[in-house]
């Protein structure tokens, strides 16, 4: 045995397995940092704000309700002509706010009148304005204010023990002139514990802002501070935030705890809506772990990891292929091409840009199938997907959305340009044919054409092709219809 040079090849073994070992956990570490980054910016971006979406959706839907009641109110005919008449006979007035307060279950109803400053209620006159009343300067103040309504959270004048938030809206006569205001109330509890019930469905922190910074609205479990910039933590943060319509940030706190923070502005309340988030609590885990999975790991994951790398790349792409693609036509299938649909939706309503989307069916499939077998209508099928992919724009997207029909979504598309290139591929398929043994398969197509209306569920706007190419059925087939 020669010594020397089993040395060398033991120090070469030795080297290139510290070189191994010194890369693999460079690289880990480096992959984590990466993975740990990218998922703080997911949850930042995209998760904290599609939250922060749903709630002010469903805030949209349980506190604007009431702006709307206080809107009809200082809307309605009877209101008006009955404080332009002399405000005779009271009884009418708080028969009319008992039953708004009734039907729409409010904690009360009411109606100023500018004229005799009676604040009328349901149980009756419970009080006269008074501009030295510090307690009524809210009234005083909406006379000048330029907005329509205005929103306050102040004790109930029916009942001062009560803390409500009060919708005030404005009241003019036929001429445009201040004549008053009404409005309905709502128990500051009741909306506390409809916080409390988003803060327990989607685990986060919520509360709201006006724009001088003070805390409005929170759940019960809210730290003490009056203003957002008595937050700890966001004592720097706390102007920018009131000073743009939206935010995606993070902060820490005086503990060291890291919160992601998403604000957004709530026009109808002139309120900021603030959602936190903390820390992922399962990443302490991930950091200890870490280093126990490196030291066991090592040994056996350097060979692991080239195998693995080049096997499961390839097995990942066939399984992405395989998830999203129709087997027969190489189109996407329909559970991709509704994720897709989602995403260049928002962008065409982001963006306003048009998109049209086309409804295809081969016309008289079940005469292909008949005369040529399955096999056959498997090819025809195959061949029209084909040549709907050759003649689409680099854009636009198809879907085989079932049996013989086709859906195709083309992007920064108008309606006319849409039924242009919808003509254009009808006769393309038309003039095309394949040889099938000794025959030949020739098939035509039905084409629906409709756009895309901001807002609209696919469903709905599937619909609407579908309509359409029903139409291009019953007129004959082998045409292009819009709806």
């Amino acid at each position: 045995m020669n010594l020397p040079g089993f040395n060398r090849r033991k120090h070469f073994v030795a080297l290139l397995a510290i070189l191994l070992a010194v890369g693999f956990v460079a690289t880990t570490l480096i992959s984590y940092q990466v993975a740990r980054k990218s998922l703080e910016e997911h949850i930042a971006d995209e998760m904290l704000p599609l939250t922060s979406d749903n709630i002010y959706s469903e805030i949209q839907r349980d506190l604007l309700r009431p702006i709307l009641i206080s809107s009809l109110m200082a809307n309605d005919t009877f209101v008006r002509d009955w404080a332009l008449g002399g405000e005779r006979n009271p009884e009418l007035i708080t028969n009319y706010l008992g039953e708004i307060q009734k039907k729409y279950a409010t904690i009360t109803a009411f109606f100023i009148s500018d004229t005799s400053l009676n604040y009328y209620h349901p149980n009756g006159v419970i009080k006269v304005m008074d501009s030295a009343d510090p307690a009524d300067n809210w009234y005083f103040r909406l006379r000048t204010m330029p907005a329509d309504y205005d929103i306050n959270v102040d004790s109930d004048t029916a009942d001062r023990s009560r803390l409500s938030i009060f919708i005030n809206y404005r009241v003019l006569d036929y001429s445009g002139r201040f004549m008053g205001v009404t409005g309905v109330g709502l128990s500051v509890h009741s909306v506390v514990a409809l916080i409390d019930n988003y803060q327990r469905r989607y685990n986060r922190r919520i509360y709201f802002v006006d724009r001088e910074g003070n805390i409005r609205l929170h759940g019960r479990d809210f730290e003490p501070a009056a203003r957002l910039h008595q937050r700890p933590g966001l004592e720097t943060l706390a102007t920018q935030l009131l000073t743009i319509p939206s935010m995606s940030t993070t902060y820490r706190r005086d503990d060291g705890e890291e919160i992601y923070l998403n604000s957004r502005l709530v026009p109808e309340f002139d309120w900021y809506l603030v959602v936190e988030q903390r820390s992922d609590p399962g990443r302490e885990r991930i950091d200890k772990t870490l280093v126990i999975n490196i030291l066991v790991s090592l040994a056996i994951t350097t060979l692991v990891l080239l195998v693995a790398h080049f096997t499961l790349r390839g097995y990942q792409q066939k399984l992405v292929e395989m998830a999203t693609t129709d087997k027969l036509s190489g189109a996407l299938n329909r559970q991709a091409f509704e994720s897709l649909f989602d995403h260049a939706a928002k962008l065409a309503r982001r963006r306003h840009q048009p998109m049209a989307l086309l409804a295809i069916d081969l016309d008289r499939f079940k005469q292909v199938n008949d005369n040529f077998g399955h096999q056959g209508g498997d090819l025809a099928i195959h061949s029209v997907a084909s040549l709907l992919q050759d003649y689409s724009r680099e854009s636009d997207t198809l879907c085989r959305w079932g049996g013989d029909e086709f859906v195709l979504l083309m992007e920064h598309c108008s309606l006319v340009e849409a039924e242009g290139r919808a003509d254009e591929i009808r006769l393309r398929v038309r003039d095309w044919s394949v040889p099938f043994g000794r025959d030949k398969i020739a098939v035509t197509i039905s084409i629906g054409v409709a756009e895309y209306h901001p807002g609209e569920s696919l469903d709905t706007l599937i619909a609407r092709a579908d309509n359409a190419l029903y139409t291009a059925k019953g007129g004959g087939r082998d045409r292009v219809v819009a709806g």
